[in-house]
């Protein structure tokens, strides 16, 4: 049994707010919306359950139990729905514990149609596709009803029959002695499946599932301005329920290539412009390719490795921003020349003369023409 403080990774010690502030990240991480374990969110709800109630905490940390000694007792939760609920929840399907018997969990709400699971597919954007937005089709393989059937699972006229193992009820129950006294676990019955109904003539098609696995292409419009993770829900596009319930929803998860040119960072974009020396050092308009097309950067004499122009407006538009864009901001590299033929070695030399600057003088001119001599 899963310590309810490590389930929301809090110390026995915290506040109330502490306690608040972790379910809520902790919910965010494992819903099932957002690509969460069930299970776990299952989990991390009945700890939140217990730990913000006084008494129930009180009683959990006294006794390892929210009821209280021996598990008896009202309700201590304040409210918070049916606890022996959330304790077969947390507790695997136990009924009690200490001669807590619990009830007999009917699976009769199982017999009628269920919602479908939601589906989940990732799609790759290239920067500017998340720029500018763009539809895109993605093949998803999801359950579908069987046509055959209409969703029944049976053969013709035949209908599902009551599950003899279970009566109907779903589920399953055997009775342990411990050292606790009798224990009392409910499983979901192996023979239905927890379903309470078995298919006596299953449809040869979809072999009494009354569901299908097929490939579809669904067409997803991505908004501008979307990020690495960003979720766009397609409502009923997801697996379909048993015995003809509702179509979950398909979550697309999006996910932005890196660019060549330009880092993001938020609705920022960043790069790298290298600059020539005289350029550099005398000023320059220079035309820089964005993702909305040219534009015209201006870059100031005197200009130094490290120096960043700001381009108003050229970054990454804002997720339903109503227009708004980030900027682009553009890092400067001066790039020193090489290889300079004689005359450009004189003119620099002449320049260094002017502005009163030592240089070497013939020795590396020297030690080139040496070199130009050994390569004939």
């Amino acid at each position: 049994m899963q310590d309810l403080y490590e389930i929301l990774g809090v110390s026995r010690d915290a506040s109330e707010d502490d306690i608040k502030r972790a379910y809520r990240r902790r919910a965010r991480e494992s819903h099932p919306d957002a690509g969460g374990d069930e299970n776990e969110f299952k989990q991390v709800t009945t700890a939140y359950e217990v730990l913000k109630n006084p008494q129930a905490r009180a009683n959990y940390d006294q006794f390892g139990d929210p009821r209280g000694p021996g598990g008896g007792g009202g309700d201590p939760s304040g409210g918070f729905g049916d606890l022996g609920d959330l304790i077969d929840a947390f507790f695997g399907g136990m009924g009690g514990v200490g001669g807590f018997s619990g009830r007999s969990r009917g699976r009769s709400a199982r017999s009628g149609p269920q919602s479908g699971r939601d589906a989940v597919v990732d799609l790759v954007l290239t920067l500017e596709e998340a720029a500018a937005g763009v539809r895109r089709d993605v093949d998803i393989t999801v359950a579908r009803p069987c046509d055959a059937c209409e969703a029944t699972g049976a053969k013709g006229d035949s209908k599902p029959v009551t599950c003899s193992t279970c009566n109907g009820q779903g589920a399953v129950q055997q009775v342990a002695r411990s050292v606790f006294g009798q224990m009392l676990t409910t499983t979901p019955c192996p023979a239905c499946r927890g379903e309470g109904v078995r298919i006596a003539d299953p449809c040869p098609a979809c072999r009494g599932e009354g569901r299908l696995q097929v490939t579809e292409t669904v067409t997803v419009d991505v908004p501008p301005g979307v990020d690495e993770g960003t979720r766009l829900r397609v409502t009923g596009r997801g697996e379909a329920g048993r015995r003809g319930g509702a179509l979950g929803d398909l979550y697309v998860r999006l996910h932005v290539a890196a660019h060549d040119v330009f880092r993001r960072e938020g609705n920022d974009l960043h790069c790298e412009l290298t600059v020539p020396m005289t350029q550099a050092a005398l000023g320059a308009e220079l035309k820089l390719p964005t993702l909305h097309g040219e534009e015209a950067v201006t870059l100031p004499a005197g200009v130094q490795t490290g120096d960043v122009v700001t381009l108003r407006r050229q970054g990454m538009p804002k997720l339903n921003g109503g227009g708004a864009r980030g900027n682009l901001y553009v890092h400067c590299r001066v790039l020193t020349p090489t290889d300079l033929d004689e005359r450009q070695e004189a003119l620099l030399r002449e320049l260094a003369a002017l502005r009163g600057e030592d240089v070497p003088a013939e020795q590396r001119r020297l030690f080139s023409r040496l070199k130009d001599a050994f390569r004939m």
